[in-house]
């Protein structure tokens, strides 16, 4: 549901290797480390809030110890990191990649419960992030489906609420919209729309900091 372009992080890693042929030390590229250098260097970067370089670090944790068992903890890591510093994408990336490795019966319902987080709380703009409304509602639903008993069910109950509350605002903007510019039966089939959503206005309260609001705070 989720996909980001490996290439972005290929060429940022890139970047970061050839970066400079400047005459200190620090700017000439490094290679064949250590897996425990390249965590220790994403752990390092990380708590200085250089993210461009921790992804440049994984990219070489991941070229040159593909097998490492650090790689599985690094990925978890800057997961939660780029969450932290709301970049939802490339926390998205890798939870896709963690899942494809490490997903297993255990821990698949945490990750599923990241992806739907990341991408909830990576919805900006409602009239420009619709698709993604919709590929996280069904989500959502999935998820409750999948696992009923998940202790992290009550939180996607409460995400898939609000993603139903930002749709049905939507739809009620589009619809007061084409009431201005007098066309009442486009506003009509956007209203039909919500007749059918499982919230109804009088359950919406609009938050004050954006149609969708926080529930992680």
């Amino acid at each position: 549901m989720f996909h980001w372009k490996k290439s972005v992080l290929i060429g940022m890693a890139m970047a970061f290797v050839f970066a400079g042929c400047g005459k200190n030390d620090d700017d000439v590229a490094e290679f064949n480390k250590p897996a425990l250098y390249w965590y220790q260097q994403i752990g390092n970067s990380i708590a200085s809030g250089n993210m461009d370089k921790a992804d440049a670090y994984y990219i070489s944790l991941k070229s040159e110890h593909m097998r490492s068992p650090l790689m599985q903890t690094a990925m978890m890591m800057l997961a939660v990191a780029h969450m932290d510093e709301e970049e939802y994408l490339l926390a998205g990336y890798y939870l896709d990649e963690y899942n494809k490795r490490y997903g297993g019966e255990k821990n698949r319902a945490y990750i599923e419960y990241l992806k739907l987080k990341s991408a909830f709380l990576g919805i900006k703009d409602v009239y420009k992030d619709q698709k993604l409304i919709m590929d996280s509602i069904e989500g959502a639903e999935t998820y409750l489906l999948r696992y009923p008993e998940s202790e992290y069910t009550p939180l996607i109950r409460t995400i898939l609420v609000r993603l139903h509350m930002s749709q049905y605002l939507l739809n009620e903007n589009i619809a007061a919209l084409y009431d201005r510019t007098g066309k009442p039966e486009a506003a009509k089939i956007y209203r039909e729309k919500n007749k059918d959503s499982v919230v109804e206005m009088a359950d919406i309260k609009p938050p004050e900091r954006g149609i969708i609001g926080k529930v992680f705070d």
